[in-house]
């Protein structure tokens, strides 16, 4: 029944109490679910051969499906990579947890950047894409970057509670760096070492002024 306080209309009985509908999520049916993981598979091969600008109709036709289909699965190409990605992002985070009671926290963080660029540099292409998607939390590796920022804001913020990191320094300022070392280190295949330079050069100018 209906009734009317400062003319606006109210709702009493069961219809005012009744929480509102959540829609059903329809499970993927066999045949798409096949043709999403054959999809996966293919350009996670395709990334790591190529290099993550590989061509899309290609990798829909290693999966033996349509370019639509690919379509109809991933909107664009970065919400392919967010999703071939996630494995590698999801073992990055575990790694973050697995260091937030570690000893020296500074070092601990030194330790999950370090993760980032051998992960960034395995498929050519990818630093600059979470370069990119840092910047823009509606990409479609957001999916990455965004927990990515949230994991490594707890080893930084750790590392400067202890005095070992300059509290000037944010999280988002430190992925991108850590991102360009990739990239830098994805230029230099002959420079094995560049990386660790990189990170002791960047270390430094981290580094609280007590440490």
């Amino acid at each position: 029944m209906a009734t009317e306080t400062a003319g606006q209309p109210q709702t009493t009985g069961p219809a005012a109490t009744a929480p509102a509908r959540t829609p059903d999520v329809r499970p993927m049916r066999a045949d798409a679910r096949r043709n999403y993981e054959r999809l996966l598979t293919e350009a996670r091969t395709a990334f790591t051969e190529h290099g993550t600008d590989t061509s899309l109709e290609d990798i829909a036709r290693r999966a033996g499906v349509g370019i639509g289909t690919l379509y109809r699965h991933f909107p664009n190409r970065t919400a392919l990579m967010g999703a071939v990605f996630q494995g590698e992002v999801d073992a990055l985070l575990t790694h973050a947890r697995e260091l937030a009671d570690a000893p020296q926290p500074c070092a601990a963080l030194v330790e999950w950047l370090r993760a980032i660029i051998t992960h960034a540099t395995t498929y050519r292409g990818l630093s600059r894409a979470l370069m990119t998607a840092s910047a823009d939390d509606s990409s479609g590796m957001a999916r990455c970057s965004v927990p990515m920022r949230e994991a490594g804001g707890a080893l930084l913020t750790r590392a400067q509670q202890a005095g070992a990191v300059r509290p000037d320094v944010n999280i988002s300022d430190l992925m991108q760096l850590t991102n360009g070392i990739a990239l830098a280190v994805e230029e230099s295949p002959d420079d094995p070492k560049l990386a660790d330079r990189l990170l002791t050069l960047t270390l430094r100018g981290l580094k609280g002024e007590n440490r």
